[in-house]
């Protein structure tokens, strides 16, 4: 008789339950061979008696491998491993090599040169440079709980648990027309509103329907990295042209064009990313009237529209567009909370069709209560009373945070104080790099982030962003502190270098 005493091992202090544990392993003893088709298992008295449990358990792991195929009974005779049990070919345990499921693959695949993990590695006590996200803690977490809660008591909720349309909620598209039309001057039905994942989805359907290989996309010599790897993956070329103060410059997409085929143009419009600057009202019409001239389309990323201290938001340039030549780019999740992925793309009919049928067979929809929840957060004008309560806050962290900075290192750091957004784009002094200000900050327990990432274009500017929304003001001053302490001691290497 096999000796189940010794194979099998309990741990008690796992919240898995006996029964499933002990199902696991027998599976497991299956796979491997040491239970062998046809072997003729103990009673449930019996191995209940050598494994010293309940017979509940042992019955219960019995009907659970019942269940899942791995075993047979048989009437009057007993319970059986499955005797035609098609088990894995492999070679005997003591004359193979050991296989990590976690990192070995037994099949080849595709894997990609232009996309980066981003998988944020915290560790205690460590501060971040961030490129400009919310803070977390200002969420209206209990309204927007308390709207998810009420919502889901409601008779008709049964309505929203199962598939739903592939263009997002209805509800929220109809609230999302009135809302963009007021606050962006969208002249839009909802016809031409897709619900999306967040803005990320939006860039990614965009480049699938937009996008083949070889083809051009014209983005800036410092541009979004994320929307550069889209491109990228879908075999595009990147042409880039020179950001300035006003934005992009028109002038040198209009040569673009003039010598060959452009598929489309990438704008961060409001606040460029990583810039920050705001494209010019000049510039705009421009780029619209070329879109219009040489058929190509217009990416709007309109990522924080929301975010201005010195002057009301300027309108997209999708609210002056007649000739359907822009797909508008937004989201709520970065105005609120990244954890709520909630976007929107908008465009012509016939765009936004195409780009539901593609969403269909990646996602095949969004979280349909939470984009109700959504909707009832922004009708009630509950969204809006957040935007007003943390633009007071983030204004007076850009302001903390851009004053310290000028205070304590403007030997060091040279900036121009952002008109809107969460993060300064700062240039580091041309003596020191990134490379060593990141390998030095670790000493004080701040993460300076992937700083390569700014520089796709390798223009070598020594600029990077760094984010001050997300702190409060006594993170602020102390970030600011451990900068300072970073580079007193890269100056202090730099000095011992020097002299010897």
């Amino acid at each position: 008789m096999f000796p189940f005493k010794t194979s099998i091992q309990f741990d008690r202090k796992c919240n898995q339950a006996l029964y499933l544990q002990l199902s696991n392993q027998i599976i497991q003893l299956i796979k491997d061979q040491t239970l062998a088709p046809n072997t003729k298992l103990p009673g449930s008295r019996t191995l209940a008696e050598q494994l010293n449990v309940h017979r509940k358990i042992i019955v219960a792991c019995y009907e659970e491998l019942l269940q899942q195929g791995w075993i047979e009974s048989i009437p009057k005779k007993g319970t059986f491993v499955l005797r035609n049990l098609p088990l894995l070919d492999q070679e005997k345990l003591e004359n193979s090599v050991t296989f990590d499921m976690k990192k070995n693959t037994g099949f080849t695949f595709y894997k990609t040169s232009v996309l980066r993990e981003r998988i944020p590695k915290k560790k205690n006590d460590f501060m971040y440079l961030n490129d400009g996200v919310s803070d977390g803690r200002l969420t209206p977490i209990n309204e927007i709980a308390r709207t998810y809660r009420r919502i889901s008591a409601k008779k008709n909720v049964f309505e929203h648990l199962s598939y739903g349309s592939t263009y997002g909620n209805d509800t929220l598209r109809d609230v999302l027309v009135d809302y963009l039309n007021t606050t962006r001057g969208l002249h839009i039905t909802k016809e031409n509103v897709l619900i999306t994942r967040g803005s990320q989805m939006g860039n990614w359907l965009s480049s699938q329907l937009l996008l083949r290989k070889n083809d051009i996309v014209v983005v800036g010599n410092t541009n979004y990295d994320s929307a550069d790897s889209t491109f990228l993956n879908q075999q595009a070329k990147l042409e880039r042209v020179l950001v300035d103060d006003n934005g992009l410059v028109t002038d040198e997409i209009e040569k673009l064009c003039k010598r060959q085929q452009i598929e489309a143009v990438y704008v961060t419009s409001h606040h460029h990313h990583p810039t920050t600057v705001t494209l010019s009202a000049k510039r705009r019409i421009h780029l619209l009237n070329l879109a219009k001239q040489y058929n190509f389309a217009i990416i709007e990323d309109d990522y924080d529209y929301d975010f201005n201290y010195n002057h009301a938001p300027i309108l997209p340039l999708a609210s002056h567009d007649t000739n359907g030549n822009v797909v508008y780019i937004g989201s709520i999740c970065k105005t609120v909370a990244p954890v709520f992925r909630i976007g929107y793309l908008i465009a012509s009919k016939e765009f936004v069709d195409e780009s539901s049928k593609l969403r269909g067979i990646v996602d095949r929809q969004g979280d349909a209560l939470l984009e109700l929840t959504f909707a009832d957060f922004i009708k009630s004008g509950d969204l809006d009373r957040h935007i007003r309560k943390v633009m007071k806050i983030y204004k007076q962290r850009r302001d903390l945070f851009c004053k310290l900075l000028k205070d304590e290192l403007n030997d060091v750091f040279q900036f121009e104080i952002p008109k809107g957004g969460l993060a300064v784009w700062a240039k580091l002094n041309s003596n020191y790099s990134w490379k060593t200000l990141s390998e030095v900050a670790k000493i004080y327990k701040l993460d300076i982030g992937e700083w390569q990432r700014y520089d796709n274009a390798k223009l070598k500017h020594n600029c990077i962003r760094i984010g001050f929304a997300s702190n409060n003001e006594e993170e602020i001053y102390e970030l600011i502190n451990r900068l300072k302490k970073t580079m007193g001691e890269v100056v202090r290497k730099n000095t011992l270098n020097s002299v010897s």
